[in-house]
């Protein structure tokens, strides 16, 4: 009969276009088979560059602490607060104005340097205003932890890791990874500079992607998954899931026939 012919297609047809291959799923694929194969990564990672709404953690430490006391954020007996609440604050957060305020020595522009660069600016204004060189201060700048946000078609939120550096690989894995209905092939950074807002694109399922500027995040970052056709499509995303869709639709449509033939 027709009709069987016709859903026996459907059935082929929607499973060869519905469920999602293993390429759209593995990471940092490579180009041809190699076994234990060296990478020549060409990315170098800029230092970054501070932007507003940055949280700094700095500390300041000395031969005799006392000294340098009133530098550092003084810590409320009363707030139990511990790990990231600790930090919100302790932490200088970087305003509007690319400014920050330390104890003493009131508001320093922060905007547009770099750690390293904020460091010696600090040590300088100490040097130069309040101790000598015999004093042996030591200043500390870090990023209080890199801050992000996922959504789409990962595990959606706010993220924080605390490392000097990381990369989109572990900013993913700690939001819980992309699921299996999220395009890896064109994940989106919206990425925040002193000029606005960008847009960047990047290929998780090329090996090239560890070249890619955008490989390594940034603080304040938002990381977007786009969904894959499939899911619009509402065919499951592996074969069985397929096929026990397609054999509903092929039910209804042989019942219909059925229920027509016999009128």
């Amino acid at each position: 009969m027709n009709w069987i012919k016709l859903a026996v297609l459907l059935i082929l047809v929607g499973s060869a276009t519905s469920c999602i291959g293993t390429k759209k799923l593995t990471y940092l694929q490579e180009s041809e088979q190699q076994i234990d194969s060296l990478m020549n990564i060409r990315q170098i990672q800029k230092p970054y560059r501070v932007q507003t709404s940055d949280l700094l953690s700095i500390r300041i430490k000395a031969l005799d602490q006392e000294l340098v006391g009133m530098f550092n954020p003084i810590s409320d007996g009363g707030l139990n607060a511990t790990g990231e609440e600790r930090l919100y604050y302790d932490g200088f957060l970087v305003d509007n104005h690319g400014n920050i305020r330390v104890p003493t020595l009131g508001e320093i522009n922060v905007l547009g340097f770099t750690l390293e660069e904020i460091r010696l600016k600090i040590e300088e204004e100490l040097l130069t205003n309040y101790f000598k060189k015999e004093s042996k201060i030591f200043v500390t700048v870090k990023l209080a932890g890199i801050r992000y946000t996922t959504i789409g078609e990962i595990g959606p939120g706010s993220q924080v890791i605390y490392k000097d550096q990381v990369t989109i690989m572990e900013a993913v894995a700690n939001a819980g990874d992309i699921m299996l209905t999220g395009d890896r092939t064109d994940v989106v950074i919206l990425r925040q500079y002193p000029g606005g807002q960008k847009v960047h694109h990047i290929d998780l399922t090329a090996i090239d992607a560890i070249n890619s500027p955008y490989y390594y995040i940034q603080p304040n970052d938002l990381i977007m998954v786009k969904p894959l056709p499939q899911k619009s499509l509402g065919f499951g995303v592996n074969g069985l899931e397929t096929l026990a869709a397609i054999a509903s639709v092929v039910t209804l449509f042989t019942s219909i026939i059925i229920l027509s033939t016999r009128l």
